[in-house]
């Protein structure tokens, strides 16, 4: 893929003239014939991508509302001692916090970040490993993947996500030469994978794994790693991840409960968080119960404001609010892979990479929680990016979004003849 878009790219510094060039290049990213010395941008909808801006927002506060709405309940609960608004509060103020990490992350140059990789990379395998450190990883539900750090708990694997998608799109802007070689093209960061999973395994976290997984080898994909090694490799990791839920009996039960979850031996044993989210969508119908109308969250639905908040919303909402949400995250990563498309075709390799990653991340991410809530997919410990309750959560993806409305606005600048 980036073969061929370097092709298109080359002819940029070809001798068929400024004018051709740059025609072919504005008529390539979408946005029409423009001079390179056309002048800077200077309204909002010129500096970055205000739509993908608004999408991101609307997501946002359907996270707000539907948090609240599916937490409200739980300070009636006898597994919390908590007030009402207790998770809005806090989900409210990781909110603050995501806005400015996102700000500051649209303010710092691509080729910064490039510079950085490496080190952030390193930060987020030293906390993986301090996460597991007794008396300092925070354990939750048999799982220990949280540092607490007094106001919130920062979750590591979703800081490694972040330096996931920097990592492996400098990896291969580096390796760009050897992708067609295993040994040089692909060892090292299958070396780096194998390390990552050891320490995701050990919390346990499965599901964040294979989010990276798909990051990383996605981010390769795109990259122009060979075809026949690809699928090789993809067929071992699939290979593995059979091996890895087949020798653990309790993740092996899932996948029995996940083959018929409402049977009379699964219902209230493996398959009732399943079971449970299935009669919430059968509630909502097309237009749902109403909001806060639920039912399924009054203690019914385990993890409703966090890994299951998507059949919340079947269940007030209705199909109607559950396609909005569908169509939402479609259209996040697909303006994603598109403003990484314009990165590339600008000869910005590192920055294409990274816009693709974050579309791959979060779009990888919401199929898989909306396929766990709907019973398309086995029950899976990961979060609906923007909309679940979660801090380290919201904060890494909003940092995210950070980081693609810079691919785009230093795509918007060079292609009126500035300076990135």
């Amino acid at each position: 893929m980036l073969g061929r878009l370097r092709r298109k790219g080359s002819s940029f510094r070809s001798g068929r003239g400024a004018d051709a060039s740059s025609s072919s290049m504005f008529a390539f990213a979408g946005l029409g014939s423009m001079p390179v010395n056309a002048r800077a941008p200077r309204s909002a909808f010129e500096r970055f991508d205000v739509p993908l801006a608004m999408v991101a927002v609307a997501l946002i506060l359907i996270g707000v509302v539907m948090v609240y709405s599916a937490s409200i309940s739980l300070a009636d609960s006898s597994k919390y001692t908590v007030t009402a608004t207790h998770f809005l509060v806090r989900h409210l103020f990781a909110l603050g916090v995501a806005l400015v990490a996102g700000l500051a992350a649209f303010s710092i140059p691509l080729a910064t970040w490039q510079r950085l990789a490496p080190w952030l990379f390193l930060i987020g395998l030293a906390l993986l490993v301090i996460v597991l450190v007794p008396g300092i990883g925070k354990g939750v539900n048999g799982a220990r993947r949280w540092i607490p750090l007094g106001v919130l708990n920062l979750q590591p694997s979703e800081v490694m996500k972040i330096a996931c998608v920097l990592y492996a799109a400098n990896f291969t802007v580096r390796k760009q030469d050897f992708m067609h070689h295993f040994g040089k093209g692909f060892a090292p960061m299958a070396a780096v994978m194998t390390l990552l999973g050891t320490l995701l395994l050990l919390q346990p976290d499965l599901g964040a794994f294979g989010v990276l997984v798909a990051i990383s080898m996605g981010i390769l994909f795109l990259g122009g790693v060979n075809g026949r090694l690809f699928a090789g490799i993809a067929a071992a990791l699939a290979t593995a991840f059979v091996a890895v839920i087949w020798l653990s009996p309790w993740r092996r039960e899932r996948i029995f409960a996940y083959i018929d979850p409402c049977a009379p031996e699964q219902a209230l044993n493996k398959g009732y968080q399943l079971c449970t989210s299935l009669i919430s969508f059968g509630r909502g119908e097309l237009f749902g119960v109403g909001l806060g109308g639920s039912v399924v969250k009054l203690s019914y639905l385990p993890e409703a404001h966090t890994d299951f908040i998507f059949a919340v919303i079947g269940e007030e909402l209705g199909l109607a609010g559950v396609l909005t949400v569908m169509v939402l995250f479609y259209w996040l990563a697909k303006r994603a892979f598109e403003i990484g498309r314009q990165a590339v075709a600008l000869e910005r390799t590192f920055a294409g990479l990274v816009a693709q990653g974050v579309g791959l991340w979060i779009g990888v991410q919401s199929f898989v929680n909306m396929g766990v809530a709907t019973g398309l997919l086995p029950t899976k410990g990961l979060t609906l990016p923007l909309v679940s309750y979660g801090g380290s959560a919201l904060m890494s993806t909003v940092t995210a979004l950070g980081l693609l409305l810079r691919v785009d606005y230093e795509n918007r600048v060079l292609m009126r003849g500035g300076r990135a």
